[in-house]
C-alpha cells in the first residue's frame, strides 16, 4: 500500500513538473524563430503581405519571423503541411479566402477542415475587387452592364478555376440574373493584357492591380465590390450604390496555427500582429498594396473565426450550384 502511494505521488510529481515547465516556456515564447508558410509564390499580393507584417512582429517578438513559401494545388499544400504540424507555436500559416473557404467547396478530397484543423490568430488583411470593363464596352455603369448581358453573351476572363476572380464572377452572375462567358487564365496579369488588347470584355480585379490602368484610361472602372469606395479609386461607386447590394465580396488574409496551440501563444502572436497594425509604415505600406488594415474590433481570434464559417456558407453553395471543382 505504502508503495503504491510512492508511486502515485510520484506520477503527480512528474506531472507537476511536466505542467510547470510547459507553463514556463509558453510564458518565455518564442526561444526561437517562427516558420510562416505562405502558400503561394515569392512576390504575390499575399507574400508581399506577410512579409512586411512579418518583419514587423519580429520586433514585438523578439525572435525572427521566416517567410517559406509553400505553392501547389490553389494553396491547400501549404494549409496543409501547417494544420499537420506541431501546435507549438513555431509553425503559422497566411492563409486566405482560397485556402480557408473556397477550398471546401472546391476539393473533394481537402486533407484538412478550415473550421476545426486550425487556431485562427488574426485577420490580416482585406482588399475589394473591382468590375473592369474594356474602355470602348458600350456600358458605363453596372446596371448598363447587367443589361446587355442580357442582350448578349460577355466574356470575362478570370484568373483561374476557384479564384477570388472566377468566384466574384460567378457571385455577379447569380445576383444579376445573368451568364457571362468564363475565360479562365493563369493569372490576372494575362487576363488583363486581353482587356486592354479587347479580346475580353470584363474582369474582376484587386483595385491596387487595377489602379494603374483605371488612371490611365486603359480600362473602365464600373464597381468596387467592398462594402465603402476604394481610397485608390474614390469615384467608383460600390456595387451597393450601383444597385446590386448583393454583389460584395472581399478578398483577405489572415494568420493561422495548427489546431491546439496555446491560447497564450494565440494571444502573444495576436498581440505582435495588432502592434504591427498600428504601425504607421505598415499602414502606408499596406495602402501602397490595396490592402485595408483591419479595425480593433476585427482583430479577435474570435472574429476570425466567425469570418472563416461565414465565409465557408457564403461560396460552398454557389460553387456546388456552380459544378465546378479543382480536383
Amino acid at each position: 500500500m505504502k508503495r503504491s502511494i510512492t508511486g502515485f505521488a510520484a506520477a503527480v510529481l512528474v506531472l507537476a513538473v511536466a505542467a510547470f515547465i510547459g507553463a514556463r516556456a509558453e510564458t518565455a515564447y518564442p526561444t526561437r524563430s517562427i516558420t510562416m508558410v505562405v502558400p503561394f509564390s515569392a512576390g504575390g499580393p499575399t507574400d508581399v503581405l506577410a512579409r512586411i507584417l512579418g518583419q514587423r512582429m519580429s520586433q514585438s517578438l523578439g525572435q525572427q519571423i521566416i517567410v517559406e513559401n509553400v505553392t501547389g494545388a490553389g494553396g491547400t499544400l501549404g494549409a496543409a503541411r501547417v494544420a499537420k504540424a506541431a501546435p507549438d507555436g513555431y509553425t503559422m500559416v497566411m492563409g486566405n479566402l482560397g485556402t480557408h473557404a473556397a477550398s471546401v467547396g472546391l476539393y473533394k478530397n481537402l486533407s484538412y477542415d478550415p473550421r476545426m484543423s486550425f487556431e485562427p490568430v488574426m485577420l490580416a488583411s482585406t482588399t475589394p475587387m473591382v468590375l473592369l470593363a474594356k474602355k470602348d464596352l458600350p456600358a458605363k455603369t453596372l446596371q448598363d452592364v447587367i443589361a446587355l448581358a442580357r442582350t448578349r453573351q460577355l466574356t470575362c476572363g478570370n484568373a483561374g478555376v476557384g479564384s477570388i476572380s472566377h468566384l466574384t464572377m460567378l457571385l455577379f452572375d447569380q445576383r444579376a440574373h445573368i451568364k457571362v462567358q468564363h475565360v479562365p487564365y493563369r493569372g490576372l496579369s494575362q487576363a488583363m493584357n486581353d482587356l486592354l488588347g479587347g479580346q475580353i470584355e470584363l474582369m474582376f480585379d484587386q483595385v491596387i492591380s487595377a489602379s494603374p490602368h483605371i488612371a490611365g484610361g486603359e480600362v473602365r472602372p464600373i464597381a468596387v465590390t467592398g462594402p465603402a469606395r476604394a481610397a485608390a479609386i474614390p469615384d467608383v461607386p460600390t456595387t451597393a450604390e450601383a444597385g446590386l447590394p448583393e454583389l460584395e465580396t472581399i478578398a483577405w488574409s489572415a494568420l493561422f496555427f495548427p489546431k491546439g496551440t496555446s491560447a497564450t501563444i494565440v494571444s502573444r502572436v495576436n498581440a505582435a500582429m495588432s502592434e504591427a497594425m498600428d504601425d504607421k509604415e505598415v499602414i502606408a505600406r499596406l495602402a501602397k498594396l490595396g490592402s485595408d488594415v483591419p479595425p480593433p474590433n476585427a482583430r479577435s481570434p474570435e472574429a476570425l473565426g466567425k469570418l472563416v464559417r461565414s465565409e465557408i456558407d457564403k461560396w460552398a453553395p454557389l460553387i456546388a450550384s456552380a459544378e465546378i471543382s479543382a480536383n
